[in-house]
């Protein structure tokens, strides 16, 4: 399955865990995740652009077994749902990860150690919610990022 594309951009990718589990996620320790839909916000804004989302796929898969952040311990159990993609190389990860996060409920610390969010990975326990909020937070910013407003600008 090959999902990204070449070109920089920021992803939301939504996933399923079937059952309740307790997952050990690296330097977070365990966590408990209940049953339900996850959705994921990262950026793949480097050389390999959005291929970041086939890695992972891969990592889903079983196909590769690297861990190097939170996600890859999570999506080994985890069923794949979608993929938002917003192409921008604009760093708009933490604005999309924000917005998602005012319909959705956080999974605190995951994917933001690197930033002052309270995370990137978001709980709902119906998919159709999760996939609007989602959907919602990658339209606006691809209106900002289209826009080409300076970083650091007001959100509309």
């Amino acid at each position: 399955m090959i999902i990204g594309c070449n070109e920089p951009g920021i992803y939301t990718i939504l996933l399923t865990l079937d059952k309740a589990q307790e997952i050990v996620v690296g330097s977070l320790g365990t966590i408990a995740f209940a049953a339900g839909y996850y959705a994921y916000t990262g950026s793949a804004r480097g050389s390999g652009g959005c291929k970041r989302v086939d890695r992972h796929i891969r990592v889903m898969q079983g196909i590769e077994s690297t861990r190097r952040w939170h996600i890859d311990y999570l999506l080994p159990l985890a069923g794949f749902q979608e993929v938002f993609i917003t192409k921008t190389s604009r760093d708009l990860e933490c604005r999309i990860a924000s917005r998602v996060a005012e319909r959705l409920r956080p999974v605190k610390g995951f994917g933001c150690t690197d930033c002052g969010c309270i995370s990137h990975l978001h709980y709902a326990d119906d998919l159709r919610h999760m996939q609007e909020a989602v959907r919602l937070a990658h339209e606006q910013m691809n209106r900002i990022s289209a826009q080409g407003s300076a970083p650091g600008a007001p959100l509309k």
